[in-house]
């Protein structure tokens, strides 16, 4: 009984403010595209569930093409396996903040997607001998005791929060409060399998229990996001496959349309402007693949603001001609 597990998609993101030949975000196409080749793999895994942990839009109100591209894409994922459930919960991004506004999410309602947008919702399965308990993060929702419910050999909990403790500061965003459960309120040693979704690393929060993350770079703070999967040793971004009777579990990753990269940082300590400028011109020439049409960051730290002034506007300007977005993260020296 094989599970897939994705969640924090995300779409309709937008940043920065190129666009697509089509007059579409280029980051809300990234974003689309990531998530189009997760859908291929997901097919080609051919599970028998598959469960998504919320924050399917990045608004409450997404626009017209990212509604389009993601009823298409998740049709295709019902054609192409139209024996196995799919289940769905709302995130925080998900869920409207009035209980007399309709969640987007029920029209996937339409090709057969369970949804849990308004209140937890029991789904069950019994000729696969499956249940799903699926916790929105809407607000209002009265959470029921997170226990498994008797008479199932295969007993998942999915579940779109902030399990208390567990997620750095960095990691919480600041636009929409998510719901916060304690660790030990998730029971996670009594089910098969706990699917999280809202923190956008891959995580084990206890045996059997995981943060999928997400599939695209899409939070306030992705260059976080790229620390902690350098500090943990993942790959990047993608979608967990699990099997709930071996216990086999499998993380594939899902290269981004638009991977992020950070550059080598300057320590401007006694550097002049110039020095500067020929420090950030040697790390975008030595970068490997390059910073064109890429998201480019280099921090540089202990620069006065009086040599950051003098930095060469002509130079940054190229740079941010040549990327789809450069960013110098200049540090003032720390105060004596």
């Amino acid at each position: 009984m094989r599970l897939v597990h994705l969640a924090d998609l995300h779409l309709g993101f937008r940043q920065y403010q190129r666009l697509t030949p089509a007059g579409i975000n280029q980051r809300e196409a990234d974003v689309a595209a990531t998530f189009g080749r997760a859908i291929d793999q997901v097919i080609a895994c051919r599970p028998e569930v598959v469960v998504v942990g919320g924050d399917v839009f990045h608004a409450v109100r997404p626009s017209n093409p990212a509604i389009l591209h993601a009823f298409r894409t998740f049709a295709r994922l019902r054609d192409a396996l139209p024996d196995t459930p799919v289940v769905m919960v709302a995130g925080n991004h998900d869920a409207p903040r009035t209980a007399d506004t309709g969640c987007i999410l029920r029209l996937f309602r339409e090709l057969g997607v369970l949804v849990a947008d308004a209140k937890a919702e029991l789904f069950t399965f019994p000729s696969r001998a499956l249940a799903v308990l699926a916790v929105p993060a809407a607000p209002g929702v009265d959470r029921p005791p997170l226990r498994p419910p008797e008479g199932f050999a295969h007993r998942v909990l999915l579940l779109h929060g902030e399990v208390a403790g567990l997620l750095p500061a960095a990691a919480r965003p600041a636009e929409r409060a998510a719901v916060e459960i304690p660790a030990a309120a998730l029971h996670a040693e009594a089910w098969s399998y706990v699917a999280l979704g809202h923190y956008h690393v891959y995580r084990e929060v206890a045996p059997r229990a995981y943060y999928s993350g997400s599939l695209d770079y899409t939070s306030s703070n992705p260059w976080g996001e790229l620390q902690e999967e350098r500090a943990a040793g993942l790959p990047g971004k993608g979608f967990v496959e699990h099997d709930l009777v071996t216990g086999a579990h499998r993380f594939h990753t899902v290269p981004a349309t638009r991977p992020l990269l950070d550059l080598e940082p300057v320590d401007a300590e006694g550097m002049t402007a110039a020095d500067v400028d020929r420090a950030i011109r040697a790390r975008g020439e030595t970068a490997p693949g390059g910073i064109d049409e890429r998201v480019v960051r280099v921090t540089v730290r202990n620069i006065p603001r009086a040599v950051a002034r003098e930095l060469d506007p002509a130079a940054l300007r190229e740079y941010r001609r040549r990327a789809l977005h450069f960013q110098v993260d200049a540090r003032r020296p720390d105060p004596a």
